[in-house]
């Protein structure tokens, strides 16, 4: 399997395998933002799904996939602290605004540094038609989030903070996108690069989180680790898919189009969720749609 992905790295096949990736990998955070919203406290939401990826990828780690190199695990111990602060921002901010404002903001600004990231690293470029299929992408997201805000009457006391937390939060998954392309390019195999980033991954929350869990009402810790057994598996789905794509084609392409989730996210509630969409949703989808099919034709 290693040495098929090899062969398909920078060829148009690659590009065509990390397009699907990078698109499936939308649909499936989109999902896993489903399972987040509203249910339970984020923090041990959070916490659930971490435990569950890493004890779930824990045996793959030891048994299916080639030992780390030393360098790997100096990226991977990198890859871990960039994810604790990812992690610890998103809760601060869900935990401070409306999931419908915050998540867009979130999602809005990290496709634009990651870019810019991508061009400081790997010194990709973006022709002027792409950066307008960035910029048309970004405003639709961040217009997605302006229109909730006006329909939202919770958390208003606290959302400045929140709004400074997202925009905080976007910068921090441009890095960890950026910075573990990086680790999975340099993983000889890039299920040894996953199978341990999980693994290691998954330690921090449950432990941060140890207090939140000894006040939690024992009837709601069944559904919460069952949310965290689903979470787990989109998690390591779209996660993976994500990075494959990385490797296989231009890290800021891959970043854009999965920012697509928030369109997709959108139809999950009109679809499955009877939530209304309207007319100034619709068209705002259909700008971030059109911005990614744009970052693709206008190269």
């Amino acid at each position: 399997m290693t040495a098929f992905i090899a062969s398909l790295e920078g060829t148009p096949q690659g590009h065509v395998a990390a397009l699907c990736l990078a698109l499936l990998a939308a649909v499936l955070h989109a999902i896993f933002g489903a399972l987040q919203k509203g249910r339970h406290d984020p923090w041990l939401s959070r916490a659930a799904i971490d435990a569950s990826y890493g004890l779930m990828t824990l045996p793959l780690a030891l048994f299916a996939v080639p030992w780390p190199t030393p360098r790997l695990w100096l990226l991977l111990g990198g890859a871990f602290c960039i994810h604790v602060a990812y992690k610890l921002l998103q809760a601060m901010a869900y935990s401070r605004g409306a999931y419908t404002v915050v998540y867009p903001v979130v999602r809005g600004t990290g496709p634009l540094f990651a870019v810019i990231g991508a061009r400081m690293v790997f010194g990709e470029h973006f022709t002027l038609g792409q950066w307008g299929g960035v910029l048309m992408l970004v405003s639709g997201i961040l217009g997605l989030a302006l229109y909730n805000l006006r329909h939202v009457t919770v958390d208003r006391e606290t959302l400045v903070p929140a709004l400074g937390l997202a925009v905080t939060t976007g910068a921090f998954v441009a890095l960890y996108t950026t910075y573990d392309a990086y680790g999975i390019r340099a993983a000889e195999d890039p299920f040894t690069f996953l199978a341990w980033f999980f693994t290691i991954d998954g330690i921090f929350m449950p432990i941060y989180t140890r207090k939140r869990w000894q006040s939690l009402p024992s009837s709601q810790i069944v559904p919460l680790m069952k949310r965290g057994v689903i979470g787990a598996v989109v998690a390591w789905f779209s996660f993976g898919s994500i990075m494959m794509a990385t490797r296989l084609d231009k890290v800021g392409e891959a970043a854009v189009l999965r920012e697509t989730s928030t369109v997709f996210a959108a139809l999950i509630g009109w679809l499955l969720l009877n939530e209304r969409v309207g007319r100034h949703r619709f068209l705002l989808m259909a700008l971030i749609a059109s911005g990614a099919v744009l970052v693709e034709l206008a190269k």
